[in-house]
């Protein structure tokens, strides 16, 4: 469970909560005007997430590959989005 917590307070107690994140493994959602704004977690819990990610768009490349269509080469692709 996160615990909610406004800017101005978070500002005011950073270093704790920063403290709470790391070694206890809490999850600070940061609000504004009750509002859910930013979350502060911990990095094994962002790894997880961006590893997830990247999971999901390895899966939607292979799904791809199998639609119907017209196939674009590399180079075409690359001229297009001007990389």
């Amino acid at each position: 469970m996160s615990t909610r917590i406004g800017l101005t307070s978070a500002r005011k107690n950073l270093a704790r909560i920063i403290k709470r994140v790391a070694y206890e493994k809490e999850t600070f959602v940061l609000t504004r005007y009750g509002e859910p704004l930013a979350a502060i977690v911990p990095v094994e819990d962002l790894e997880r997430l961006q590893a997830l990610e990247d999971r999901q768009d390895i899966e939607d490349a292979w799904a791809a590959r199998t639609e119907p269509g017209e196939r674009i080469s590399w180079d075409d692709l690359k001229a297009d989005l001007a990389l």
